[in-house]
């Protein structure tokens, strides 16, 4: 029986941190062995805002090696770059054609970006969900592994999928599969070490604000002891204490216990007690992540064979779903 097919990925953007991980690289770690997995580097979305054009390519190959670092395996998966395969950009065009403004108008996401950008705001951040929604058709994915602020994304790619699909297809011979949303609950949403009712970014301005996957043990304990925490004696899983709420599911997920346990553990104990052991949780388990990274970064033969083939495997799946498209949109065949 063919497996079912997944496809996700991550900006090269800074360092990826804890969130990134819980709420996505994890996941993709657990499910792979049951799908057919396509995770790439998403570079093109990365200049939909102001980026820095000499470290671009750089942390495009630190963000292919974190992906092996935290057990991608190309048993199961393929890992490429999104410029890589031209398909990406094509497609994005076409969709761009058929996909009405004002559902790109009324993105959360753009309207939350576009005001912190102002007269800067590049066309292509609103068109960022046309790209998102050809980076996913592309592979007839069935599911797409997203977090909470990606679903209205997900939901506009399903909208174009349809509009193409009854547009330009049929029900015996659709141009596109419509994909459904992959959610994982558990550590879905990391929220910021300086503010629990925000999420953890990487475009927060204070480094404070986040631990990254790489970030060294003294660094680790250095954000940990100064997180925003409350007053009050005794921590809890509480809505009405944020902080609290976040930083006992940290140490929930990286001390591998249950949430029951995390709560009898803690209920009497201070944050000068509990932050020691929340840090020490986390530097164990990050351990064996950086170890793999600086070794899968000394060989650079390699991690460049795992993008070539990583592109060529992409490129074999979104050439045919590019020329089925332009087929339903009637171009005339290349030569």
């Amino acid at each position: 029986m063919t497996k079912k097919r997944v496809l996700s990925g991550v900006q090269p953007t800074g360092n990826l941190h804890i969130g990134n991980y819980l709420g996505a690289i994890r996941n993709w770690v657990e499910i792979q062995p049951n799908y057919d997995n396509f995770f790439c580097v998403v570079d093109l979305h990365a200049i939909t805002v102001p980026h820095d054009p000499k470290t671009l390519a750089q942390n495009t190959y630190n963000m292919a090696a974190l992906y092996l670092a935290c057990g991608i395996d190309l048993n199961h998966s393929t890992i490429f770059v999104q410029s890589h395969v031209t398909a990406h950009s094509e497609l994005t065009w076409l969709l761009n054609c058929l996909t009405p403004l004002n559902w790109l108008e009324r993105m959360i996401q753009f309207k939350e970006k576009a005001v912190k950008q102002g007269e800067n705001v590049s066309a292509g951040l609103l068109d960022y969900p046309v790209l998102m929604a050809a980076d996913i058709l592309l592979y007839d994915a069935d599911q797409v592994p997203v977090g909470e602020d990606q679903k209205q994304h997900l939901e506009l790619t399903r909208n174009i999928a349809v509009r193409v699909n009854d547009k330009f297809g049929s029900e015996q011979n659709p141009i596109f599969k419509v994909p459904e949303p992959m959610i994982r609950k558990e550590g879905a949403r990391v929220m910021s070490l300086a503010d629990g009712t925000k999420k953890m970014s990487k475009s927060d301005s204070s480094q404070l604000s986040r631990i990254n996957l790489l970030d060294t043990p003294d660094v680790i304990k250095k954000k940990i002891k100064k997180c925003k925490t409350d007053p009050i004696m005794g921590l809890s899983f509480a809505d009405d204490r944020p902080e609290c709420n976040n930083l006992l599911g940290l140490y929930t997920i990286f001390s591998d216990q249950n949430k029951e346990a995390v709560a009898d553990e803690c209920a009497d104990m201070g944050w000068g007690k509990f932050k020691p052991l929340l840090t020490d949780s986390i530097i164990s388990a990050l351990e064996p992540i950086q170890n793999k990274y600086n070794e899968i970064m000394t060989d650079k033969t390699y991690l460049d064979s795992v993008l070539k083939e990583g592109q060529e495997k992409a490129e074999s799946v979104a050439n045919k779903t590019l020329g089925r498209v332009k087929d339903g949109l009637g171009y005339l065949p290349s030569f």
